[in-house]
């Protein structure tokens, strides 16, 4: 590939990058992120789970706990990493909505907190895992 090949390439990659909705990229976010998560060998056992106006992106499994997933994405990392956007108020959220799925399903294993940070653009997908990155107060 010459020059001008590379540099059209690379342009055209960007382009469709920088298209890319706050929807999408957080759409495909998730999906990376499962993918991540089922190579891990881990049992995800629902996706965009609801309570109310609130959200919780992942939920899987071990043989102990249920882990309740965060992903957060960006396409650059120039402002921070991704995971530094799931605030307080974000957190606690999540964790009513964690504590409706528990107990809405009976289901009397400990909970645990988890973000999945991605930043994905057109020099690659770099994916970060944070186990029991918060917990309830």
């Amino acid at each position: 590939m010459n020059l001008f090949e590379s540099f059209f390439v690379t342009y055209a990659i960007q382009a469709k990058t920088k298209t890319m909705t706050t929807k999408e990229l957080g759409d495909l976010g998730e999906e990376k992120a499962r993918i991540f998560l089922r190579k891990k060998k881990l049992k995800i056992i629902e996706t965009n789970y609801r309570f109310h106006r609130n959200e919780v992106d992942i939920i899987y499994q071990l043989p102990d706990k249920i882990v309740f997933v965060e992903v957060k994405t960006r396409q650059t990392a120039q402002i921070g990493p991704p995971w530094k956007a799931v605030t307080r108020h974000k957190q606690q959220q999540i964790i009513k909505c964690a504590h409706h799925y528990l107990t809405s399903k009976q289901i009397a294993l400990e909970a645990q907190f988890d973000i999945i940070s991605i930043v994905n653009n057109y020099y690659g997908t770099f994916i970060e895992h944070i186990e029991k990155a918060f917990y309830p107060m």
